[in-house]
């Protein structure tokens, strides 16, 4: 609706854990939540989307079907949101959609994002903003992460600021105090919840490690951890970005490979892994960060905070919620800012971030 300030967010991250769907007013400096819902996703769209990652038989038709069950699966929860809302879909000026990342190849010139926003767009009756990082790529740059643009926008504060996400793959956001005229630092740290969540379901039938009670009850492996730690990616410097593409089951087996670890310890060292590599990556490029704001699934695993506690020392680590935005739903209420940034035709992307050639408009237009 043109001149609404009303738009959605959508959400479902490389943890696949359900979808996430805010409702935000940009009416005012700071965006105001006016409703969020998280819907499951039925296990079989998880499954066949996590397959996805991974070359299969047939994958177009596959990748196809799994896109218009999912835009279903968006229009559910979009339906579900105006209507504890109370807001009617012709109030709503857009969708921003990312869809579900299956490959991330910017070196090769291209990223896949399972979606469907044209049976989106029908299904809602609201115009949908899809494709947020291919333009991005056609710059030169990572397309991703996306985040930090938001980041930048709603968390600044009079310290410098890391602001971290942590869902399956962790990304740091490296943000200047107010009134520094000097751009965000952003890029992917490297394994969040994908590794974590992986090893509790093969050892315990789970889909996440809940609270990272497993984990708790283990000991960090040194040894492991060292090999773990013996990753190129974490030695690139930034821009960088990453994905299942390379941190999955299979490389996780090639690096415990000679090593006969209790499965409890293995799981501690993996939530050790993730603390580790953001406190590493914030000492080495934004060691004036004042405090680290955690967001995302993984602000719920306790175990993983308390390691992040240590591993950030002596900045203090805290979750967006102290800055007014639930930890579960800043990434689709980045997205539902993205939408509103590529309807008001300025530039979401971050050159310094991405390593793109400049400013960029970010998303395709998919009329209701």
């Amino acid at each position: 609706m043109p001149g609404s300030h009303l738009f959605i967010g959508l959400m479902t991250g490389t943890s696949l854990d359900g979808i996430d769907a805010v409702l935000a007013d940009f009416s005012s400096p700071s965006p105001l939540l006016c409703g969020h819902v998280h819907h499951h996703l039925a296990d079989e769209l998880r499954d066949e989307l996590l397959r996805l990652n991974r070359p299969d038989q047939n994958e177009l038709h596959r990748a196809a079907v799994a896109g218009q069950h999912l835009a279903r699966a968006y229009a559910a929860a979009v339906g579900d949101l105006l209507l504890a809302a109370g807001v009617e879909p012709q109030e709503v000026r857009a969708i921003g959609a990312h869809g579900q990342t299956v490959r991330h190849h910017p070196e090769a010139g291209y990223t896949i994002q399972i979606n469907a926003p044209a049976t989106l767009a029908e299904l809602s009756g609201i115009d949908v903003i899809a494709d947020f990082r291919s333009r991005d790529i056609a710059a030169g740059g990572q397309g991703a992460p996306l985040a930090p643009a938001f980041h930048a926008a709603a968390f600044r504060g009079k310290a410098p600021r890391a602001v971290v996400n942590i869902g399956g793959i962790s990304n740091l956001t490296g943000l200047p105090p107010l009134g520094i005229d000097s751009p965000a630092l952003g890029f992917d740290c490297g394994p969040g919840n994908v590794l974590i969540d992986a090893w509790a379901l093969e050892h315990l039938g789970e889909p996440v490690d809940r609270d990272g009670r497993w984990a708790a009850g283990g000991r960090v492996h040194t040894d492991l951890l060292l090999a773990l730690l013996d990753e190129p990616f974490f030695a690139l410097a930034p821009p960088k970005s990453t994905g299942r593409d390379r941190f999955n089951s299979a490389w996780l087996d090639k690096k415990r490979a000679g090593f006969d670890v209790d499965p409890r310890d293995v799981q501690a060292t993996l939530t050790q892994l993730t603390a580790a590599v953001i406190g590493n990556a914030i000492s080495r490029y934004f060691a004036e960060a004042a405090e680290v704001v955690i967001c995302g699934g993984g602000a719920f695993n306790a175990t993983l905070m308390q390691m992040l506690a240590e591993a950030c020392r002596p900045r203090n680590v805290m979750t967006s919620d102290r800055l007014g935005v639930a930890a579960d739903q800043v990434e689709a209420l980045a997205f539902a800012w993205l939408a509103r940034e590529f309807v008001e035709q300025r530039s979401a992307n971050l050159p310094a971030v991405t390593g793109a050639r400049g400013p960029r408009p970010l998303g395709a237009h998919y009329p209701r």
